[in-house]
């Protein structure tokens, strides 16, 4: 029998989801993609158990960018610091235009200088050269006046350390992967998303403990 999904290959797998045999590579690209595989099926609990070496260095190397962007930060600062990256991967520019790391960048950048200003007791508020950063900016802004409302002086520093870091991952992002407009962006998504997959999975053989985790609140 030819597999159904690609018309090309031999189907040799019972595929719980789709209730009919598809081939294995198929299977195995097409996983939690394309295929909405339930979570006793035992394809996906060996592929957990036991993921492809290549992915497992892809992870170690995630989290251990981000753990060097987050170097020195307090409790207090990482929860922002978390906060604020939600926010940005949530985030939907007007006019369908796409975020990329330059904007955010420059509207992390204009938002700590306003946060610095405000420390030294003087109210201005510095923005962003370009348009799409501006309007970032302007979307992350209510969250963080929420923020200093109930933080005061002591949520001003915070805030312009961690806006600093996120400034300098994502100019560090556009640098080391130049082909890439979204660099640190996808890398803080992928970072997240294998955190929420862990979380989710109650199957303890399924984490892998061999390599840094980072904890988000």
């Amino acid at each position: 029998m030819v597999c159904p999904l690609c018309g090309e290959l031999k189907a040799r797998r019972s595929c719980p989801a789709l209730d009919r045999q598809i081939c294995s590579v198929c299977c195995g690209t097409k996983r939690l993609t394309e295929i909405a595989c339930p979570s006793d099926c035992v394809y996906l609990a060996v592929a957990r158990a036991h993921p492809p070496a290549v992915a497992v260095r892809r992870q170690k190397h995630d989290i251990g960018s981000v753990a060097r962007h987050m170097r020195d930060l307090s409790e207090q600062q990482s929860e922002l610091f978390f906060l604020i990256v939600t926010f940005l991967l949530g985030y939907q520019p007007p006019e369908l235009s796409q975020l990329i790391d330059k904007d955010v960048a420059e509207a992390a950048a204009a938002m700590a200088a306003t946060f610095e200003t405000a420390g030294r007791g003087v109210i201005y508020e510095h923005r962003a050269t370009s348009l799409p950063a501006e309007r970032l900016a302007i979307g992350l802004k209510p969250m963080l006046v929420e923020l200093e409302r109930a933080g005061g002086s002591a949520f001003q520093r915070d805030a312009a350390v961690v806006l600093r870091r996120i400034a300098a991952a994502a100019q560090a992002g556009a640098t080391e992967d130049a082909g890439n407009r979204r660099a640190f962006l996808d890398l803080i998504g992928r970072v997240m998303e294998a955190q929420n997959r862990d979380a989710a999975d109650p199957d303890p053989e399924s984490i892998t403990d061999d390599g840094p985790r980072i904890i988000i609140p």
